[in-house]
């Protein structure tokens, strides 16, 4: 497989391309061969992005009561857990957490509520912090605030909002065990909503959930037909009282894997690794950027605790690599 792989990354460096066909093969990497592809993953990686890390940091602004009933999440309505549910969080709150990010050498911060969709004075509400972050950072805000149509990306890109958040979650052929609430379609169709507002768009999932490895191809390949700019990457964190909770956490090399995969199909895009990284990849943390990934979220996230801050940037500096710094 050796010879495959080497033949795979020159090609894509020459502008070419992975086959779904030679992606699902990949996915059957063992001992040496690891190596192998985590060694074309950085070159391609290298190639089209660098070797700077983007970080970027959340604020859960609106947490629980959510009617969607998506297998994994702990602020399903559907489900009882012990996340906390509030209502969305206060102007001052946002634009403090945004500064807080900045500080902890963040270039974005996403404002990410619980939710089909966000509207009226909510809206309203976040609009004026999108404002005020714009105004009082340096930092790039982002939102996630469920499915929106085109004028609604408008407004937010108007206050600012540089980046819209929005996951497919996983491919669609297997949606159907993971969400029944809302249709895949949905989800699509917010992306080129937002994209044809003019706004930049990072949308990924969530691996580990029981899907294939050809499932997890497939989704790459749909993320790539939309075109987005940056993939988030999670691998599942089971929550009690979730309809996962008993699923079994996939290995850390298969973590790995998957993101060395997602390099090769998405030479450019930025690949971002965000929540279950602590759980999943224990002590091969640091090897997500050897793998091909060129971000990580730093700090909390949604419902679950990250990483000490302070931890992950000593991290980044003994592994040599600089951040991206913050800048509008």
């Amino acid at each position: 497989m050796e010879k495959i792989i080497s033949e795979i990354a020159e090609r894509i460096i020459a502008g070419g391309s992975i086959t779904p066909e030679e992606a699902v093969r990949l996915s059957d990497a063992q001992g040496s061969e690891l190596f192998d592809l985590f060694r074309a993953a950085t070159r391609v990686k290298e190639h089209f992005v660098g070797n700077e890390v983007h970080l970027c940091s959340i604020i859960n602004a609106k947490s629980g009561r959510c009617a969607e009933n998506c297998a994994f999440c702990a602020q399903s309505a559907h489900h009882t857990t012990d996340a906390p549910v509030y209502p969305l969080v206060q102007e001052e709150q946002m634009v403090e957490c945004a500064k807080a990010a900045e500080t902890n050498g963040s270039a974005c911060f996403g404002i990410i509520t619980s939710g089909t969709t966000v509207k009226g004075q909510e809206l309203e509400q976040i609009l004026a912090a999108l404002r005020r972050v714009r105004k009082e950072t340096t930092i790039l805000p982002s939102c996630s605030l469920g499915i929106i149509d085109e004028e609604t990306a408008r407004k937010l890109k108007d206050a600012g909002m540089d980046t819209y958040h929005h996951n497919l979650e996983t491919a669609e052929s297997f949606f159907p065990n993971i969400c029944t609430t809302h249709a895949y379609q949905e989800d699509v169709d917010t992306v080129r909503a937002v994209k044809k507002a003019g706004v930049k768009i990072c949308s990924g999932g969530i691996f580990g959930m029981g899907e294939s490895a050809a499932q997890r191809v497939e989704m790459a390949f749909t993320l790539k037909e939309l075109d987005v700019d940056s993939v988030p990457m999670n691998f599942l964190n089971p929550i009690e009282g979730t309809r996962l909770e008993g699923a079994s956490n996939i290995s850390a090399q298969e973590c790995l894997k998957t993101i060395a995969i997602y390099r090769l199909i998405l030479p450019g895009k930025r690949i971002t690794i965000c929540g279950g990284r602590e759980k999943n990849l224990r002590d091969l943390q640091s090897w997500i950027f050897f793998a091909g990934a060129n971000g990580t979220m730093i700090g909390n996230y949604l419902t679950t605790a990250g990483r000490n801050v302070d931890t992950d940037l000593t991290m980044f500096s003994d592994l040599g690599l600089a951040t991206v710094m913050c800048a509008h």
